[in-house]
Order: C-alpha cells, then sequence, then structure tokens
C-alpha cells in the first residue's frame, strides 16, 4: 500500500449519466464534479481515490478483485446492481475490505425494490440520501475505518 491509503470509490450502472438523469433525485451534480469533491475531502485527510464508474458488472468485479491488497477500504454505488448482484456482494465479501455503501437518493423511501440491497449484507456501513455529499460522509466515515484498522 502507498503511504497515502487508497480508497477504491466504485460507481454502477448510469451514474454517469448524473446530472441530466432525473435530477429532481439525484441532483444537478456530474459524476466529474463529485469525483473533484471526492478528490478534494480525500486529500484533506491525507488518503487518495482510485474513482470509478462502469455500467459493466463484470467490470465492477474485477475492480473489486483488484482492489485486494492495494486498497485500504472500498465505497460503491452500486446502484441498480446493488438490488440485483450476488457477483458484486460475493466480490466484496472476497474482498476482506471495508465497504461503505452509499446512495444519492434515499432508497428506503422509494419504490419497493431499491429497499434489498445485496451490498448491505457485506457492508461496514450505509450512507443514503445526502445527494452528492453522500460520498463525503462516506470518506470520512472510511478515514475513521482505516484508522481504526491501524
Amino acid at each position: 500500500m502507498s503511504e497515502s491509503p487508497e480508497i477504491l470509490i466504485l460507481n454502477g450502472p448510469n451514474l454517469n449519466m448524473l446530472g441530466v438523469r432525473e435530477p429532481d433525485i439525484y441532483g444537478n451534480e456530474t459524476l466529474a464534479d463529485i469525483e473533484e469533491l471526492c478528490n478534494q475531502r480525500a486529500i484533506s485527510l491525507g488518503l487518495t481515490v482510485n474513482f470509478k464508474q462502469s455500467n459493466l458488472e463484470g467490470e465492477i468485479v474485477t475492480d473489486i478483485q483488484s482492489a485486494r491488497g492495494v486498497a485500504a477500504g472500498i465505497i460503491i454505488n452500486g446502484a441498480g446492481y446493488t438490488h440485483t448482484s450476488v457477483a458484486i456482494f460475493d466480490a466484496l465479501k472476497i474482498s476482506e475490505l471495508p465497504v461503505i455503501e452509499l446512495h444519492l437518493s434515499n432508497i428506503h423511501a422509494r419504490e419497493a425494490f431499491r429497499h434489498h440491497s445485496y451490498i448491505a449484507k457485506v457492508a461496514t456501513g450505509i450512507i443514503c440520501g445526502f445527494g452528492a455529499h453522500s460520498y463525503v460522509l462516506a470518506i470520512d466515515a472510511m478515514a475513521r475505518l482505516i484508522e481504526c484498522a491501524d
């Protein structure tokens, strides 16, 4: 691991469309805006961020597998895969890293199918409903988890 612990931040399908996709639910920030926000917060905490987005489940699984032994923790907005992917669940479990699940919206105040999360079963904690600020909260929480693990 590098001198500055690395946090892998994974973003699932359709998050590349932030800023144009249902801004009343997801906000006006683009994924690039959120990445910049994450980098700024991480730097202030002495961390580095590896920020990724994929619409492909297999790529997300590969990114999780590649984090093992490299990253200090994983923050994941699995988007639609949160509710469907046993493969992502398995990869996160195998990683043996602290995991924070996050969502821009409050998934529990939305459609019933969004209330179930495979990721939650392996997550240390869940942050949802704070828009782009959810990512900042997740980085703060991960910094504490990493500190406690030392």
